[in-house]
């Protein structure tokens, strides 16, 4: 096996592991809690089950069909550039970046695809279940991503003096995500410290 045909076998079993690693976390939360219940692991994790319509961490920037739409488009384009990669010859740690932050958008767009076709949305405390193809909360491309990492690692009062924020409540980290979203956070970090010089040639 040449070392292209082992590439491209690795990339498909990393996206692979990666999608279905994302999806059954996120089927557990969706239909084992209800929205918004907190699991205490300890007193700087939780599972929180949260739902979001926007972009990674809870972000809601963008219209959801734009951002679907914008999404798939990525993910068609990381697909297409991996490839044209493996054939030119790519290192292993840079193809593996890739991987993490194609694979991890992957797993969110398929909850923004599919999860309004296939769940229902039942007001808390009754839990998520599968209905129905198009009987769920919302039509095609405009489900909502699941999260449900939290990791409050510091939290605490503002003095009231001070302008602005004073008396306010402050939490470190308090963006809620999930796999996809740490495997896109990854990829990009790995990018940007291991492979500039890579980047600033693509460009």
């Amino acid at each position: 096996m040449t070392r292209r045909h082992r590439q491209a076998l690795f990339s498909v079993i990393l996206s692979v592991g990666i999608l279905c690693t994302d999806q059954l976390i996120k089927i557990a939360v969706k239909t084992g809690m209800y929205l918004h219940q907190s699991i205490h692991v300890t007193d700087w994790f939780q599972i929180l089950f949260t739902e979001n319509r926007g972009m990674a961490f809870g972000m809601e920037l963008f219209d959801k069909l734009f951002l679907t739409s914008f999404r798939i488009l990525a993910v068609s384009f990381l697909i297409y550039y991996i490839v044209r990669k493996i054939r030119e010859g790519i290192s292993w740690g840079y193809l593996s970046c890739l991987i993490l932050i194609m694979a991890g958008a992957a797993g969110n767009i398929f909850d923004c695809v599919f999860y309004g076709m296939i769940f229902n949305n039942p007001p808390a405390p009754m839990i998520a279940e599968f209905v129905p193809w198009g009987t769920g909360y919302e039509s095609l491309l405009h489900g909502r991503v699941v999260d449900m990492f939290y990791f409050p690692l510091v939290e605490w009062d503002w003095p009231g003096w001070l302008p602005v924020i004073g008396g306010g409540h402050f939490i470190f980290f308090s963006p809620i995500f999930n796999f996809a979203d740490a495997c896109i956070s990854c990829g990009v970090i790995a990018l940007l410290l291991f492979y500039k010089k890579v980047l600033r040639n693509e460009e």
